[in-house]
C-alpha cells in the first residue's frame, strides 16, 4: 500500500472513539457534544494535564510603560503587569501588548513566549502588526519557571504551599494555559481590539499549552499551536519519535502526576490527542508543522486534524479539508474550521508559520 488513505491510517491507530460517551452510548447531537466535550475535559484534566485552576476572584492590571510610537510610530506599545487575587493570595507577572494602529479594533493573538526579548526570533513583532494583527504577550516562566520537577516557585509557590501535588493537581502547562486566560480577561476590558477574533498561540511546548488554553477557555476563537507534536496535536499510539515514556521522564512537572502511568502503555489510555483537538470545536484551531522534526512527527500531527474532524461534522462544519494522503511540503490546508500547513525545516517557530497563521485568521474571522 504506496499510498494509504487517510481513513486507513486513521483506522491503523485504534483510536478511541470521540464521539462516544464513556459509557458506550453515541454522541449524536450538537447538544450530545456539549455534553461529551465536557466529558473530554474531565478526562484530559484527569489523566493528562491536571485539574484546571480557578479563575481568579479579582484582577487588576497596571499600565507601566505606553509608546504610541514604537515601530516607525505604526504600532502602539503597552508594558503592563497583571494581578490575579485568588484565595490563598495574590499572583502577579508581566505581559505585554503592541496594537497596529491604523487598524480599527484588529483581531488579536496571545502569545505565550519562551523569552521576555522584544522582538524575539519567535515573534516578528513588525512584521505581525503590519499585517494588521495585534498581540498580547508574556513569559512563561514569570508564570511558573520550566525547571526540573519544582512546584515551589512562581504561581506553583501560590498553589502548593509545601511543593507537593496529588495525583490530579495541575502541571505546568495547565499553569502557563490558565495565564493565557487571565490575558484574554483583560484583552475583554478593551475597546480598541475586535472582542469576537481573537486567538492563542505558542510554540512546541507552548504549542501544547495553547491548545489546552483554548479547550478550557472557549473565549479563545482561533487557536495556533506550532510544531506542538506529543501531548499536543500529534496522535500519540503508533507514533514516532517522542511519545509518552520520554516526556513524562525528562519533564514530569508539564502534566499531572496520573500520565506517566501510560509511559509504554499508550494503547491503554481512554483518549489520544484528537480529543484535545476536538475540544475545541465549533473553534477554530490551525497548526503547523516541519518535515524534519521527527521527535514531533508531523504525520501524526496531521492525522491528529483528521480524527478530530468529527466532532467539527458532527456540528455541520468542515473540519479538516485536505488531499487524501499524508501532507507534503508546502501543502496549506486552510478551508476548514480546522487547518494544517507542514514547511521544510526543523523544530523552530519561524516567520512562514505566523504569515500561514494570520492568513488563516483572516480567512475565518467572524
Amino acid at each position: 500500500m504506496n499510498n494509504p488513505k487517510v481513513k486507513e491510517l486513521l483506522e491503523a491507530r485504534n483510536l478511541p472513539q470521540l464521539l462516544q460517551f464513556q459509557d458506550g452510548s453515541p454522541v449524536a447531537s450538537a447538544e450530545d457534544w456539549n455534553q461529551r466535550r465536557e466529558e473530554i475535559l474531565s478526562i484530559l484534566s484527569h489523566e493528562v494535564y491536571g485539574e484546571r485552576i480557578p479563575d481568579p476572584l479579582s484582577l487588576v492590571v497596571e499600565v507601566n510603560e505606553s509608546n504610541d510610537n514604537s515601530y516607525a510610530a505604526k504600532v502602539l506599545e503597552e508594558h503592563l503587569t497583571l494581578t490575579a487575587g485568588l484565595k490563598q493570595g495574590s499572583f502577579s507577572f508581566p505581559f505585554h501588548f503592541f496594537k497596529p494602529k491604523n487598524v480599527v479594533n484588529p483581531m488579536t493573538i496571545v502569545y505565550v513566549a519562551f523569552r521576555s526579548d522584544l522582538p524575539d526570533r519567535y515573534l516578528p513583532i513588525e512584521e505581525i502588526t503590519d499585517e494588521g494583527i495585534a498581540v498580547a504577550i508574556f513569559n512563561y516562566d514569570d508564570v511558573v519557571p520550566d525547571k526540573e520537577d519544582d512546584f515551589t516557585k512562581g504561581l506553583a509557590k501560590l498553589l502548593y504551599t509545601d511543593g507537593k501535588r496529588e495525583s490530579t493537581d495541575p502541571g505546568k502547562i495547565m499553569m502557563w494555559a490558565w495565564a493565557a486566560s487571565r490575558v484574554m480577561d483583560y484583552l475583554k476590558t478593551r475597546d480598541d481590539i475586535d472582542h469576537d477574533n481573537i486567538g492563542v498561540m505558542g510554540h512546541s511546548r507552548l504549542g501544547k499549552t495553547a491548545l489546552v488554553a483554548a479547550a478550557y477557555d472557549q473565549r479563545f476563537t482561533f487557536c495556533f499551536p506550532n510544531n506542538s507534536g506529543c501531548s499536543g496535536d500529534a496522535i500519540t499510539r503508533d507514533k514516532e519519535g517522542e511519545r509518552v515514556e520520554p516526556i513524562t521522564r525528562v519533564f514530569p512537572y508539564w502534566f499531572c502526576l496520573n500520565y506517566s502511568k501510560y509511559a509504554n502503555k499508550e494503547e491503554e489510555m481512554p483518549f489520544d490527542q484528537h480529543f484535545l483537538i476536538g475540544a475545541i470545536a465549533p473553534r477554530f484551531v490551525s497548526g503547523g508543522a516541519a518535515v524534519e522534526d521527527t521527535w514531533a512527527d508531523p504525520n501524526s500531527q496531521f492525522l491528529g486534524y483528521a480524527a478530530a474532524s468529527e466532532a467539527y461534522k458532527l456540528l455541520g462544519l468542515k473540519g479538516l479539508v485536505h488531499s487524501d494522503r499524508l501532507p507534503e511540503i508546502g501543502d496549506t490546508f486552510h478551508e476548514g474550521s480546522l487547518g494544517y500547513h507542514l514547511r521544510s525545516g526543523s523544530h523552530f517557530h519561524s516567520r512562514y508559520d505566523w504569515l500561514r497563521y494570520i492568513e488563516f485568521m483572516k480567512k475565518h474571522r467572524r
